[in-house]
């Protein structure tokens, strides 16, 4: 009688589980290091603005992002100065900045004022001009640049004062136009009416 030889998996059948032990092995170490690159699902906080949670995901925990400092938050409030009825206020940031456009009455050019806010309220920090006239700066100051913009402009910088009573009155005839940090521009006449006199003043927040 011939002997019936076995197929392989029956002659070796210790080989057979050695290499489905090694598989198996392998697929664990496999899984066990796409686990650990997963991202993690906490996210990190983005906002600008302090006072808000921290993200508790691995670099905060590292110490990596939780000693970042955020700006303080605030608003920006227009407001009628004598009566004070407020006209609309803005979250800004302490670092943010804002501006004040309208045209100037006697030599009929726009006039741009550039404005700071610091933890202490707002600061004027620049102006930028078209022509002379009465109530436009002609002498320089200690620490203050006069220079020429490619459209003609002169840009007078350096400034440093602290604005406790910024007033404006909206113009009947032009507008005055606020353009806030991110670029969105306000017309005061729209907001205010004609005439209004605008008070600007900066708030945090607790």
């Amino acid at each position: 009688m011939r002997n019936r030889e076995l197929p392989s998996s029956n002659r070796y059948p210790h080989r057979h589980l050695f290499s489905v032990a090694v598989l198996t092995g392998i697929c664990l170490i496999m899984a066990a290091t796409v686990f650990c690159f997963l991202p993690s699902a906490a996210a990190d906080d983005t906002s600008s603005c302090a006072g808000e949670e921290e993200g508790t995901g691995p670099e905060n925990q590292q110490g990596k992002s939780s000693n970042q400092e955020k700006p303080a938050c605030g608003m920006l409030i227009l407001e009628d100065p004598g009566e004070k009825t407020r006209y609309a206020e803005y979250e800004m940031a302490v670092g943010d900045s804002f501006s004040v456009t309208f045209i100037h009455s006697v030599n009929q050019s726009p006039v741009t004022d550039y404005f700071e806010i610091r933890e202490d309220g707002i600061y004027g920090v620049k102006t930028v001009y078209y022509g002379f006239g009465a109530g436009v700066p002609t002498e320089l100051e200690d620490g203050q640049t006069l220079t020429y913009g490619e459209d003609g402009s002169m840009i007078i910088s350096g400034f440093d004062v602290k604005m406790n009573n910024l007033i404006y009155r909206v113009g009947t005839v032009s507008d005055h136009t606020l353009t806030l940090e991110d670029g969105t521009e306000i017309s005061l006449r729209t907001l205010c009416g004609r005439s209004a006199r605008v008070g600007f003043r900066y708030e945090t927040q607790e």
